[in-house]
């Protein structure tokens, strides 16, 4: 099975029924996660040097990579999260 990279964009401030959402979502995919992680702050390096990221809805605020079988078997386990603004899905490869 292969390995994909969800990267969860955009930020709300949570209310009680989004935080509900995503527990049910982690429920979902339970079987399928290998990790769930989130990001506070960031910062960008570039040729034109170091800047701090805003954390809206254009941010990236967390990831999650599961297990599935293709990339439309993780969009389909995707389609269910109650993102704000959008996910990436990349497949993980091993170097």
């Amino acid at each position: 099975m292969k390995r994909y990279m969800l990267l969860h964009y955009g930020f709300e401030k949570p209310t009680p029924e989004t935080m509900a959402a995503w527990t049910r979502w982690f429920e979902a995919v339970r079987a399928h996660t290998v990790e769930h992680g989130g990001f506070r702050g960031g910062r960008e390096l570039s040729n034109e040097g170091a800047k701090e990221l805003p954390f809206g809805a254009a941010s990236i605020t967390g990831y999650s990579i599961l297990r599935a079988e293709s990339i439309e078997e993780a969009q389909r386990l995707a389609e269910g999260n109650p993102f704000i603004a959008g996910i990436r899905i990349y497949e993980i490869t091993a170097h």
